[in-house]
């Protein structure tokens, strides 16, 4: 399968240009629809996320990873494979976590070139060409990565800050649950939140954290929205209180 992972959004052409790609040029191959609202513009906040979802997926998927504020400028166009599986994207940080925590690892600058290349829409144009070779099984069209321009050592291990706000208000971290001490409060704007296991631990409307069905220290609000009860936006810092 190719499973898509962008801050394209729904509205407006992006996305259903770049599955007709797909479909086009890895005809039968299943397309999901992990991310498509991703922090816009944040391969930092995303390559928490990458490395907490990439893992729920089998061994030969491809990942077709496209948050690119530097489209068309000189970052590095990527192929990775780590654990099994492909990803493809641009080289700005998106697969750092990802690369950490991988037992085993592959990296390959693209060497494909189409024959139309736009400045600004290479996920398009370069990166669902590249993900539909890789998953009709083809050798990767590139070379051995020599250098590490990709890759970000500055990023912490776990991201104490908010990377991710869904559908329903819940706010989730960089943060790996299993990394925290047993019923440690989070600290968010000055307020500690309790852990709970579950929403129905807790009477509606009180704001706690619990570990998401990916392992994330995850903010919300039983019945109610923590985005806007507790004025939660991508990039909100969280301290855990020990």
């Amino acid at each position: 399968m190719i499973v898509l992972f962008t801050d394209f959004g729904l509205a407006g052409p992006y996305t259903g240009q770049m599955k007709a790609v797909l479909h086009r040029s890895a005809p039968g191959v299943p397309l999901i629809d992990l991310f498509a609202d991703l922090p816009a513009g944040n391969p930092r906040a995303a390559a928490y996320l990458l490395a907490a979802y990439a893992a729920w997926f089998e061994a030969g998927t491809v990942f077709l990873c496209v948050v690119d504020p530097g489209v068309g400028g000189p970052r590095p166009a990527l192929m990775v494979e780590a654990d099994g599986r492909w990803y493809v994207g641009p080289g700005n940080g998106l697969f750092e976590l990802l690369l950490r925590r991988a037992g085993t690892v592959q990296r390959y600058d693209i060497t494909f070139a189409p024959p139309h290349l736009s400045a600004s829409f290479h996920g398009r144009d370069l990166f669902a060409p590249v993900a539909a070779m890789l998953a009709r099984g083809n050798a990767p069209p590139g070379r051995r990565r020599s250098d590490d321009s990709d890759r970000r050592p500055d990023w912490p291990d776990d991201l104490p800050e908010i990377v991710y706000v869904d559908h329903f208000g819940n706010a989730m971290t960089g943060l790996r649950a299993a990394h925290l001490p047993a019923d440690a409060p989070l600290m968010v704007l000055g307020r500690a939140l309790p852990r709970a296991r579950t929403f129905g631990d807790l009477p509606p409307g009180a704001a706690f954290w619990y570990e998401n069905a990916n392992g994330l220290v995850e903010i919300a609000v039983n019945q109610g929205r923590a985005d806007r009860t507790l004025g939660l936006t991508i990039g909100t810092p969280v301290s855990v209180l020990t």
